[in-house]
């Protein structure tokens, strides 16, 4: 496979509003906005899943503030402040409307986007996400208690295995090489603690599932069937709420499916795009 450097990239920040916030944009084509879910980053996406991407998109990602060089988070946010976070890059970048994809968390943040400016999104693709409201759930309680185990511990490695093992599949996590990747990446660009417990009120107090039969651009939900962190019953849910809306079961994937199944999900993202303005 082809390396980044055969694309243009840059990595800067830039200012949205009160804050600033990292981002790059890589690729050619129409733009398409990644947004990362929670304790993730821009780096978490992997190359074998942005690869395919820059061959058909401007890509933009970006890290959410508190995380990475963009704004230090001072107090609690919400993912409707976080999705206007999103509009403002797009506007500080000059784009009048993309194509939008936001997984787990930025799942929750990209239906915020899509409600409150459904102008700036062509079309929206939900990953392993949530919607709250009736017939939703989040992690089982003792995935919660393991990771909160695992997090209290002090022991990093023990926390970072933990983090891994409960957002792939079973086959996934035994796979050395895979692990020693997410490693890498996890070790460089670790996420403070308090910006992730802030993230993760912002998830339990989402709740978009009365807004989401306002939504009219196309729209694409993934889900993994092994997904640990949000069982894959939300990703159902959110396609019968949202009319139109297609619905790609991943069998045997876990949380980011994207890891496991990287070609699939670019094919199934740009098959989507066509569908948009």
């Amino acid at each position: 496979m082809g390396g980044v450097d055969e694309y243009d990239q840059a990595v800067s920040v830039i200012g949205v509003g009160e804050i600033e916030l990292e981002y790059e944009r890589s690729g050619a084509g129409p733009p398409l906005l990644l947004i990362q879910g929670m304790s993730g980053t821009m780096w978490h996406w992997g190359e074998p899943f942005l690869e395919p991407l820059r061959r058909e998109f401007e890509v933009i990602v970006y890290n959410h503030r508190g995380v990475g060089a963009s704004s230090v988070l001072e107090g609690g946010v919400t993912t409707a402040q976080m999705a206007e976070d999103g509009a403002g890059l797009l506007a500080a970048l000059d784009i009048a409307s993309a194509h939008v994809l936001g997984i787990s968390m930025g799942g929750m943040v990209a239906q915020e986007l899509a409600l409150g400016h459904p102008e700036l999104v062509n079309t929206l693709t939900l990953g392993c996400t949530y919607c709250g409201g009736e017939g939703s759930s989040l992690a089982a309680p003792e995935v919660v208690q393991r990771l909160g185990q695992a997090m209290l511990s002090g022991n990093r490695e023990l926390a970072l295995r933990a983090a891994w093992e409960v957002n792939v599949s079973a086959k996934m996590a035994a796979d050395t090489d895979a692990y020693a990747q997410f490693l890498e990446v996890a070790q460089e660009h670790a996420v403070a603690i308090p910006v992730v417990m802030a993230q993760m009120q912002a998830c339990a107090a989402h709740d978009t599932s009365g807004r989401l039969a306002q939504l009219a651009m196309p729209t694409l939900v993934m889900h993994g069937t092994e997904d640990q962190m949000i069982p894959v019953q939300n990703g159902r849910l959110i396609a019968s709420l949202i009319a139109g809306s297609e619905l790609e079961i991943f069998e045997g994937a876990g949380h980011v499916f994207f890891w496991e199944e990287p070609e699939r999900s670019a094919d199934l993202l740009q098959a989507h795009a066509s569908l948009g303005v």
